[in-house]
């Protein structure tokens, strides 16, 4: 009788007690970098004694606005505390009013649909591209009422949307273009910046961004003077504040307090200076993951369609449950189960949005400012139905993301082991088929509910509407 060989446990899944693909003492380069000059930068804003735009002669958060002006090759860019608070401002200078109806994407981040509810506006969602997970002219169109008002045209996880036939048939309806390139920071359309191409445009300058400050911070775009001035009153109380000399403190416009720091700033230009490389520097080490992974034809990489470039913020991966040998319905268990191998061989792969936006309490169960946007006369009813947004589902239920693990220009040997990880839950797909099949599954919009649940029991101690 011989004696079975045992297998090599470099082989076997990690998952199933073999080694993982990717060394554990192979971490993740903290995000952002933090240079002797980016601390240089927030010592000389320091002790410049300025630190906001209420600071008469301030000079870091006006240093900014023209460098990323330049940058982005718009004349204008005003400085505000936060991404959030760019799409608001933004809509706000475009005389956005209550009632009106703002078309967003179905699947981005809460903040882009948050924005126009805060104005009393109401969000229209609209369905995404499987390949680029962008919203497309023809959902765009297809939503258009005559209470439309902007399109918040979202470049999601950094690659940028169609935005010449999007400005094309906003032109048609008279309706203005907001591009959200909050991960978007030196992506090119066409030859054109990202935030440079719609009538205002924002950034986030979060600092989990490409293009990050030390805590929170956005920035505003345009080409339009009028614009520009109103965005600027708006970050500050309505106010015209003058370069120098005396404020008058009157409030023209209801504005909001979303000053930038001017610490803050000051860390973001030091930041700037570095952009392009570390931009280079992520596509070249992004690309050789991106690759390899497109030669396993289980998993579908990011796509870029050749007239763009893309950001690479986040890194999303579709599976095909038909390359597995799985049926189509499997396709959630699927990546639940192989979301599960690679993370078990060190690779940080994990959802990025658990339910569609209009899914979220706030807009399905339609919690604004009391009932209001929806409460007011001629809002139509929009009752939320999963049959709307099939893409969206889809894209959500059948892929995975990596964030941050990829930002650092140094993380190209980190991606290459997350490249072998890739190959080896491939290898092992039989295994994985199997336990797919089987599993008890539940889709992740159907998890964000009993979360919600439990996060609001847990914080008021009681189920919601038993209070």
């Amino acid at each position: 009788m011989t004696a079975q060989r045992p297998t090599d446990p470099a082989s076997r899944l990690a998952m199933l007690g073999g080694a993982r693909a990717v060394p554990k003492d192979l971490r993740i380069a903290a995000w952002p970098r933090v240079t002797e000059q980016d601390e240089e930068a927030v010592h000389r804003a320091l002790a410049s004694g300025r630190y906001t735009t209420a600071s008469s002669g301030e000079r870091e958060i006006p240093g900014l606005e023209e460098e990323w002006a330049r940058f982005t090759g718009t004349r204008h860019a005003i400085a505000v505390s936060n991404g959030t608070a760019a799409i608001t401002v933004a809509l706000g200078a475009l005389g956005i009013e209550p009632g009106d109806e703002v078309i967003v994407p179905a699947l981005s981040f809460i903040a882009t649909a948050a924005a126009p509810l805060h104005l009393l506006a109401v969000p229209v969602f609209v369905d995404i591209d499987p390949r680029t997970y962008n919203m497309t002219p023809e959902a765009v169109e297809a939503a258009i009422t005559p209470r439309t008002r902007a399109i918040v045209v979202v470049h999601l996880h950094g690659l940028p949307a169609e935005m010449d036939e999007i400005t094309a048939l906003a032109a048609r309806h008279g309706i203005a273009v907001v591009e959200d390139a909050a991960q978007a920071h030196g992506a090119e359309y066409r030859g054109r910046p990202a935030g440079s191409i719609g009538a205002i445009n924002t950034f986030s300058l979060n600092v989990s961004k490409n293009l990050a400050t030390c805590g929170e911070g956005g920035l505003i775009t345009t080409d339009d003077d009028r614009l520009a001035t109103r965005a600027t009153m708006l970050r500050q109380f309505g106010e015209l504040i003058p370069e120098r000399g005396e404020r008058s403190y009157v409030a023209h416009l209801l504005g909001w307090n979303n000053k930038p720091s001017a610490l803050q700033a000051a860390f973001t230009r030091s930041q700037l200076t570095r952009l392009p490389e570390e931009s280079k520097r992520r596509d070249e080490n992004v690309r050789p993951l991106l690759e390899r992974v497109a030669a396993l034809p289980g998993f579908l990489p990011p796509v870029v369609p050749g007239d763009r470039t893309h950001a690479w913020h986040i890194l999303r991966f579709r599976v095909d449950p038909a390359a597995f040998g799985l049926d189509d319905h499997l396709a959630g268990p699927l990546r639940a189960t192989v979301q599960r191998a690679l993370r078990a061989e060190g690779v940080p792969a994990a959802p990025y949005q658990l339910m569609p936006l209009p899914a979220q309490r706030v807009f399905r169960e339609r919690r604004g400012l009391g009932a209001y946007p929806w409460a007011l006369p001629g809002v139509p009813e929009r009752p939320y139905r999963e049959e709307d947004f099939p893409v969206t589902h889809r894209v959500i239920d059948d892929s995975f993301a990596l964030q941050k693990a990829h930002l650092h220009p140094d993380a190209g040997p980190l991606l290459q082991r997350y490249a072998d990880a890739f190959e080896k839950v491939w290898e092992h797909r039989d295994k994985l088929t199997g336990i797919a099949a089987s599993m008890p599954y539940t889709h992740p919009w159907e998890q964000a509910g009993k979360i919600a649940e439990a996060e609001w029991d847990a914080a008021f101690g009681t189920p919601e509407g038993q209070s």
